[in-house]
């Protein structure tokens, strides 16, 4: 990467890694609570509202509780675009019992300003629609300002390289077929609009830009397909070239844009190219091809010398307690290297079920779902991945369990060099 060695934009200042560095803590508390906001059109043509799905909306006042009760004062929540947006004409209502419940616990929220969901009068791919969504992002931005005097942190697009692969295959309207690289220099341009648009309205704004980690290598019966597979490694890093203007800069893209980098890890992010079979974390022995966290987070703190965080990882079942106690031990061999995480995302942090079916759950959160007579989802705790998150805590030096266990952030705007 050619980019610079430091950053500094509008009094916010990281220099390049090393010794005499002094690291920023953005977020007020190093775990944080991410919870699901996906709003897209599924494969079956049925809208999705996944805040309300797990009765987010209506039991926010709950849920950020008991988020706080455990000791995370920071979190991920979404926006919706396609409930406040009315023609242009914004109706915050829907967004409202969720900025009030975060500001009620004194918990700070990284913002989802689009995730997979727009206004169904939009196309995708016009201008119009970057022009609506900047005006639409200047609009969340001074719903904030009017509300608080804390320094806002947004995520203006959420997994534009995701995004831009779902959307142009069956997965996610619109099912764009073959226009996967047109649709990602739409959301780059659609998130460079937004910047401006919020800095218009509060210049201290800080911008998260969470992109899936991913390893891929060739298929183990095809070993010479090295090049392939090569080239699908590197795609995860085109959204952010393109952001900070390393790539296609006629997007406009500039270094001021890419702030703060989301890295989001999953057990199924490495797999083989062609064909998709996965490299299973689970499996003992590990397979040799399996790349561990710590060093892809290296390669991302090499290339952009950013701050960094992981911005969504969990797994499924009975694994959660295991995945995140190595999640622990993977930021602590990143750290040994020189890289420092600002925080990890638990994501989601309520159980959800999936995308194409209602009857199937992931059983992936900190707190399970129990169905009640009455309809309501009561959130249960699932001990064993609380204690493996005790556990993960105590490994990292950042405890979890209890309201004194937080950490007080710098400003977000100091320098964070000696």
């Amino acid at each position: 990467m050619t980019g610079e060695n430091s950053f500094n934009r509008q009094g916010l200042s990281f220099s390049k890694r090393g010794e005499g560095t002094i690291l920023s803590q953005l977020f007020s508390s190093f775990w944080m609570a991410g919870f699901e906001s996906a709003c897209h059109i599924n494969s079956h043509g049925q809208r999705l509202d996944m805040i309300a799905a797990v009765q987010h909306d209506s039991e926010a006042d709950q849920d950020y509780r008991l988020i706080r009760e455990m000791g995370m004062r920071s979190a991920r929540d979404g926006v919706r675009w396609n409930l406040i947006d009315r023609g242009g004409h914004y109706d915050f209502s829907s967004l409202l019992p969720l900025a009030d419940a975060a500001q009620r616990h004194g918990v700070q929220v990284v913002w989802n300003i689009l995730h997979y969901g727009w206004p169904e009068d939009l196309d995708l791919f016009s201008p119009q629609f970057v022009d609506r969504f900047a005006k639409f992002a200047g609009a969340v931005a001074r719903f904030f300002a009017n509300r608080s005097d804390q320094v806002p942190f947004y995520a203006p697009v959420n997994e534009i390289s995701f995004f831009s692969w779902a959307a142009t295959r069956e997965c996610m309207y619109p099912f764009a077929f073959g226009r996967d690289g047109e649709l990602k220099r739409q959301l780059v341009r659609a998130a460079i609009a937004a910047c401006e648009a919020v800095w218009q309205v509060d210049k201290r704004a800080r911008f998260v830009y969470p992109e899936p980690t991913i390893n891929n290598v060739p298929a183990a019966k095809q070993p010479e397909l090295t090049e392939p597979a090569a080239r699908q490694t590197a795609s995860q890093f085109e959204a952010w070239d393109m952001i900070a203007g390393y790539a296609a800069p006629e997007l406009g893209g500039q270094p001021k844009y890419l702030d703060i980098l989301g890295s989001n890890f999953y057990h199924n992010n490495q797999w083989e190219v062609p064909g998709g079979e996965k490299i299973h974390w689970h499996i003992h022995p590990r397979d040799p091809r399996w790349v561990p966290l710590h060093r892809m987070l290296q390669n991302i703190q090499q290339r952009y010398r950013r701050p960094l965080m992981l911005a969504e990882t969990s797994h499924v079942g009975v694994g959660r307690a295991e995945w995140i106690i190595e999640i622990a031990q993977e930021i602590q061999l990143a750290r040994q290297n020189g890289v420092e995480i600002e925080a990890v995302c638990l994501y989601p942090i309520l159980d959800r079920f999936d995308w194409d079916d209602p009857n199937h759950w992931h059983n992936s959160g900190l707190w399970d779902l129990r169905l009640t007579e009455d309809g309501q989802y009561e959130r249960v705790l699932n001990l064993p991945y609380a204690e493996g998150l005790r556990t993960a805590g105590e490994m990292l030096g950042e405890p979890i369990g209890g309201e004194g266990q937080n950490r007080d952030p710098k400003s977000a705007a100091v320098s964070v060099t000696k």
